[in-house]
């Protein structure tokens, strides 16, 4: 072979490699192709939070060009699909696509009347199917809330579960306070139902013997409504 052949093939053979690379870089993880369509599929259902965990079944392969049909079963998460690789046939994969989102659970068996505290809480991503629509999803709605009914570790706690801590009680003694332009005046009183902070709670005065609505401030301070 002449030099100036062993050139032109090397060039050729340079400029085909070039196009395998092109190709190949294109390509994307399947498994990548499958979550992006799953949240599709999902739609305005996606929470936006919320995000796909997918495994594809074994001995199947990783890279493709694009889907070019899917189909989702989104009770159980089983997905077929048609894959066209980087090589332009199309390859059939299957697997699961789980939908996960993170929420807050605590980390204990956390009792009755106990306050919430930060260290009780961490943030775990969790299969959407198991999120009830009534649970808890943000760290913020759940710090600093009184528990109403046992709550064990890991598992989704319910709106229903935990309350605002109640900051006056029913039968407590508390100061009802009463402010009129410049003018503050103070009274005893004795709750007659519990309240938590920012909310309307029956009081009787002390010195009256009157039942008044009131707004609870505080521990042990309540504010007069006029």
């Amino acid at each position: 072979m002449t030099r100036a052949a062993t050139y032109i093939l090397a060039l050729v053979l340079g400029f085909m490699l070039s196009l395998g690379a092109a190709s190949t870089s294109h390509a994307a993880f399947i498994s990548d192709l499958v979550a992006e369509r799953a949240e599709q599929e999902m739609g305005a259902k996606m929470p936006p939070s919320g995000q796909f965990q997918v495994h594809l079944a074994e001995g199947l392969p990783s890279n493709g060009e694009f889907i070019k049909e899917f189909w989702l079963d989104p009770d159980s998460g089983q997905f077929i699909a048609n894959v066209v690789t980087q090589y332009g046939d199309v390859r059939r994969v299957w697997g699961l696509a789980v939908l996960s989102v993170p929420i807050p659970v605590v980390n204990r068996r956390v009792q009755p009347d106990e306050i919430i505290q930060p260290n009780d809480i961490e943030m775990i991503d969790m299969a959407w199917a198991r999120v009830h629509a009534y649970a808890i999803t943000e760290y913020d709605e759940l710090v600093g809330m009184q528990v109403r009914r046992l709550l064990s570790p890991g598992r989704p706690v319910h709106h229903q579960s935990v309350t605002l801590p109640i900051i006056v009680s029913r039968g407590e003694r508390v100061t009802i306070e009463l402010s009129y332009g410049g003018l503050r005046l103070t009274a005893k009183g004795k709750a007659i139902s519990d309240a938590h902070l920012g909310q309307e709670v029956r009081v009787v005065n002390l010195s009256s013997n009157k039942t008044i609505t009131a707004i609870a401030k505080g521990e042990g301070r309540v504010e007069a409504q006029y």
